[in-house]
């Protein structure tokens, strides 16, 4: 017998029962949990791409702008926007932070919690 002659897909009898993880992944709970997640995920994303590319087209095609030395001092434009580069990417790790405990933990704990009860 193969495992085709089972059911559809080649699945068998043992996976028809869900476990507690595909139970969880499938509940409205944390569906909400992982669009949440995936909104600031993909909204900081893009803003952080898009001000990189701005970094990037700037460096590339306005020289001038990127060469303008700041109040006498060799400190260019260029150079103050590379390290604004860093600073953005702290900043929005500490956005993530406070978002994830405003907004994920609890509910992240609360079904970390039940897949355990059901294991």
């Amino acid at each position: 017998m193969s495992a085709t002659d089972d059911s559809p897909g080649g699945s068998s009898a043992l996976d028809a029962t869900p476990s507690a993880y595909q139970e969880v992944q499938r509940s409205p709970e944390f569906v909400s949990l992982r669009r949440r997640w995936r909104g600031f995920i993909f909204t900081m994303s893009a803003v952080f791409l898009g001000w990189f590319l701005v970094y990037v087209l700037l460096s590339d095609f306005a020289h001038g702008v990127v060469d303008t030395r700041i109040g006498g001092t060799n400190f260019t434009v260029g150079l103050v926007l590379g390290l604004l580069q860093f600073v953005s990417t702290f900043v929005i790790a500490t956005l993530y932070v406070r978002f994830a405990n405003k907004n994920l933990d609890d509910d992240a704990e609360a079904l970390k919690r039940r897949v355990e009860e059901n294991l």
